[in-house]
């Protein structure tokens, strides 16, 4: 054989190889609900929702249940699920306000990362990052961007969007952009599962990045008529003892009985079965690792004495959005798909920082450690059951008394053991999960060892991310 056909040869060879490693990436997709809680599921032990496509999805995944958000609501959950570095880093909230956050240029995001990597990259839903659109997802490294925007909630869920329902009640809430067009009735919840599914029909010549963040079920509550009135039915089978709201954290809603809220959970999880029937029509299910998961806990609080409308409630556990104890933080997270796994269920603590590095790692591309500095692989959980001991932080400084009964707070969970430091107030609160996974039992002692521990680690982690103290 010729020394230029031998050149020619394993030109070839390797030219197939790259393009056979190329053909092998596997595909992402995030799917994200706003405001669910960790018991808003069936899988969960929900007896009023209805969420057979969720379920299915936890059983054919891995479902870890000690999985949490980065923060008890939207703005500062989403700069670390898009960074995977703890909002607080960023002054996140409280720096630019309660409800402002946005991603610099040298943020690189989670969509950006496999932007980089040679991946088609598509958002579609809630970005709730940034005033402006050079902050928006088609500027932090999503090649398509169907409706995020700067919008945390739209004034109707039907369209148009931008026109609420009740006049009286449309709140602080922006425009949502991109979605001028459409037919009157449209259900937001629909529309956006429609816009992601003709995505996912199209011929991708390179793998995909795709992040689905509903802005359901968050409120203003709305919910298609047909299947609120189904709920209303149901509600009449099942027995409810004991008053609507107890005294505690403010007030605290003790039961799932809103059939508006219960309707907006079905219509994102049929948006799930349908994304889920068109990955597998297109043969990519198994190509495609699937993440499902919520910002944060159900909306199950509100402050003494205030009249809102609350969605839902997360008991046993404690509290709801906006507060840091478990009802709070606590969500559901399933990784599906192409993924290989051992168990059904993991008991890892992981957060949604988490998911930026493991999906990297997931897919075999490289990981970014000065970018999603707090997040970390949890391929191991996924794939062997590995369970790996860590510290993890929250930081809520600015404390809405009045809307969700929550105050001011730095949290750290060590092991099994969370330590609460009230800062405004002076005090602090010490659980055992492992015992008390309601947090129903203080057992801080001052100058305890395993406190001094806790504090002491509060103290340094703030003093190194320059946390705001408002």
């Amino acid at each position: 054989m010729s020394k230029k056909r031998t050149v020619i040869i394993s030109t070839l060879f390797v030219l197939s190889t790259l393009l056979s490693a190329s053909a092998q990436k596997k595909n992402v997709l995030v799917f994200v609900v706003d405001d669910l809680g960790y018991f808003d599921i069936g899988a969960h032990g929900s007896e009023f929702y209805e969420t057979p496509n969720i379920d299915q999805l936890v059983n054919e995944g891995v479902d870890f249940t000690n999985a949490y958000s980065s923060h008890p609501r939207c703005v500062p959950s989403r700069y670390g699920l898009q960074t995977g570095k703890a909002p607080a880093r960023v002054g996140a909230p409280g720096k630019l306000g309660k409800d402002k956050c946005e991603l610099s240029e040298s943020e690189i995001s989670i969509g950006q990362a496999f932007k980089n990597n040679g991946y088609t990259t598509f958002f579609a839903g809630k970005w709730h990052l940034g005033e402006t659109a050079a902050t928006w997802p088609q500027n932090r490294g999503y090649d398509s961007n169907i409706a995020g925007c700067s919008a945390g909630a739209p004034k109707s869920y039907f369209y148009p969007y931008n026109v609420p329902q009740d006049p009286k009640k449309s709140g602080n809430h922006r425009n949502i952009e991109g979605l001028e067009k459409g037919e009157k009735g449209e259900y937001l919840t629909d529309r956006l599962t429609i816009e992601t599914v003709n995505y996912l029909k199209e011929e991708h010549a390179k793998p995909f990045f795709a992040m689905l963040c509903h802005y359901g079920v968050h409120t203003p509550l709305e919910a298609k008529p047909a299947l609120v009135e189904k709920y209303k039915a149901k509600l009449q089978t099942l027995p409810f003892d004991g008053p609507e709201f107890e005294l505690k954290d403010g007030e605290t809603k003790q039961h799932q009985n809103n059939p508006i809220y219960a309707a907006m959970i079905e219509s994102v999880d049929q948006s799930l079965g349908q994304v889920i029937k068109t990955l597998k029509a297109e043969g990519l299910y198994e190509k495609t690792v699937i993440v499902f998961t919520s910002d944060h806990g159900g909306l199950s609080n509100r402050g003494v004495g205030n009249k809102r409308k609350i969605a839902t409630s997360n008991l046993p556990l404690r509290a709801g959005k906006g507060h840091i104890y478990e009802g709070g933080i606590k969500v559901p997270l399933v990784f599906a798909g192409g993924i290989s796994h051992k168990k059904n269920t993991s008991t890892q603590v992981a957060t949604n920082l988490d998911i930026y590095p493991t999906v990297l790692d997931l897919c075999g591309l490289p990981l970014l450690p000065n970018q999603h500095k707090d997040g970390i692989s949890i391929k191991k959980a996924i794939t062997n059951n590995k369970v790996e001991e860590r510290t993890v932080y929250w930081h809520s400084p600015m404390s809405r008394l009045r809307s969700t009964g929550d105050t001011n707070c730095t949290v750290v969970r060590d092991g099994d053991i969370i330590l609460f430091d009230f800062f405004s107030e002076g005090r602090y609160e010490m659980y055992d999960l492992s015992k008390d996974p309601f947090e129903t039992t203080n057992i801080y002692t001052e100058n305890g060892k395993k406190e001094n521990k806790l504090t002491q680690l509060i103290n340094t982690w703030r003093k190194e991310i320059d946390a705001v103290i408002l």
